[in-house]
């Protein structure tokens, strides 16, 4: 028996890629496994983003490497893609880029054959391609992504992704219903949208006109009991006919993950963005006063080239006016081949850096304040519920409501019996727990 692990690292896009090379493997007539000792081929499905993504990347290869020594070991993914041609790496028995998943197939083919040496394969985009079936999900039972497009054209200063990824490319509309009718027919209930800015989708084929809003449209239209989140949508495109939408569907969920990064007209030129704090608040009023329940979660960078103690002041103001339901923060890290690259030296960087780690600080116990109060306007509610993961020999158990994307926000703790793994429930919020919610079951 042929043996398969997957390590997927990173983001939901590579969740997405990791989930379709174990597809591809078991077509290919291997046995895709939990756990890497049971595994004789290890696929370390690697993120290049940022430089704490990239040593994540390459202490995971390390790790399973030395594990299991009288393994194969393949180094897949965003890093092997973005530096396929750069990387010493000779204890990878392969290295395969992520521009064209189906020619994992042939990987496989030829680590199983006699070969000399290591195999690196890197193939580009192929027109017409576009095989995501997924016979296995790495999501909780009841969840799964979904990408409709691939790479970026928008080329913030600061970003690699269009080294990595490419320019967009847009799926078929037809290919994306398809495949999310299939996910609803297999019991799942939360369909996550991702991209690297679903407000782009479409743009590549029509010129510049978005066709987002018309896609989620047609997928809150199908049949069948689900749901529709969306995550990543780019501050400065933001496509206002969506929020008329998310007002009317009950199938798309009242979430906005827009990722705004800063604040100052200063930092955001340097970013190549066009807004700033007055648009930006104005664009989340806009959505609650349209869609009072309305969720609002972002990303901010600190430590971006041309941030100084007036740029940060702004963005803690940002932070207090937008009140945010829930907030992400990163400190920016200096990527070779970006514009921003050459914006300071790295001596430069560094002290910006040792600053920037402080400011993130104070900017998230700031945040933390601002979501525990947003929460309590929860208690007293009721909302259907996805049961994540029972406690074992308790009567609760853990779960998300419509407010709590996967992985990135807080959680509901249920109190009730017999839940299961992939159930939804209707429970009734009672109290706020830090940044988690505590709700009763009501109805199973």
């Amino acid at each position: 028996m042929k043996r398969i692990y997957v390590e997927s690292l990173g983001c939901a896009k590579n969740q997405v890629d990791s989930e379709i090379l174990l597809t591809l493997a078991r077509d290919a007539g291997w046995t895709p496994v939990a756990q890497a000792s049971e595994a004789d081929l290890i696929v370390v499905n690697s993120c290049g983003f940022i430089e704490s993504a990239k040593k994540e990347a390459v202490d995971t290869f390390f790790s399973l490497r030395q594990a299991y020594a009288d393994r194969k070991v393949v180094l897949a993914g965003c890093l092997a893609e973005r530096y396929w041609d750069q990387l010493e790496l000779p204890e990878a028995d392969a290295i395969f880029g992520n521009r064209d998943l189906s020619a994992f197939t042939g990987l496989l083919e030829r680590l199983e054959s006699p070969h000399e040496g290591q195999i690196v394969l890197h193939p580009d985009y192929r027109e017409g391609k576009d095989d995501c079936r997924r016979s296995q999900l790495l999501s909780r039972k009841g969840s799964a992504y979904v990408k409709i497009s691939e790479g970026c054209d928008h080329r913030c200063a600061y970003c690699a992704i269009p080294l990595i990824r490419g320019p967009l490319r847009s799926r078929r509309q037809e290919d994306i219903i398809e495949e999310v009718k299939d996910l609803v027919s297999r019991g799942i209930w939360e369909i996550n949208l991702v991209a690297q800015d679903l407000a782009a989708y479409g743009t590549d084929l029509t010129g510049g006109r978005s066709l987002f809003t018309d896609l989620v449209a047609k997928l809150a239209h199908l049949e069948g009991d689900f749901v529709i989140r969306m995550l990543y949508i780019h501050p400065d495109a933001f496509p206002e006919d969506l929020i008329p939408l998310v007002a009317k569907e009950e199938k798309i969920l009242p979430y906005f993950d827009i990722p705004f990064q800063h604040s100052h007209p200063k930092v955001l030129r340097g970013m190549r963005r066009t807004g700033d704090r007055s648009s930006y608040v104005a664009l989340i009023r806009r959505i609650r006063d349209a869609i009072p329940e309305a969720v609002v979660r972002s990303t901010l960078m600190l430590g971006f080239p041309g941030e100084d103690e007036e740029a940060f002041e702004d963005l803690k103001r940002f932070v207090d006016e937008a009140e945010l339901d829930w907030m992400g923060s990163f400190t920016y890290s200096r990527e070779e081949d970006t514009p921003a690259w050459a914006m300071r030296n790295q001596k430069e960087h560094d002290k910006a850096h040792r600053q920037a780690v402080k400011w993130q600080k104070e900017l998230e116990e700031r945040q933390s304040a601002i979501t525990e109060r947003r929460l309590g306007r929860f208690v007293g509610t009721t909302w259907r519920a996805l049961v994540e993961e029972p406690i074992e020999g308790e009567d609760l158990a853990i779960a998300r409501i419509y407010s709590q994307a996967p992985d990135v926000d807080g959680l509901t703790v249920i109190m009730g019996e017999g839940l299961k793994e992939g159930d939804v429930v209707k429970v009734g919020i009672r109290a706020v727990r830090g940044l988690d919610l505590e709700a009763v079951l009501i109805d199973g």
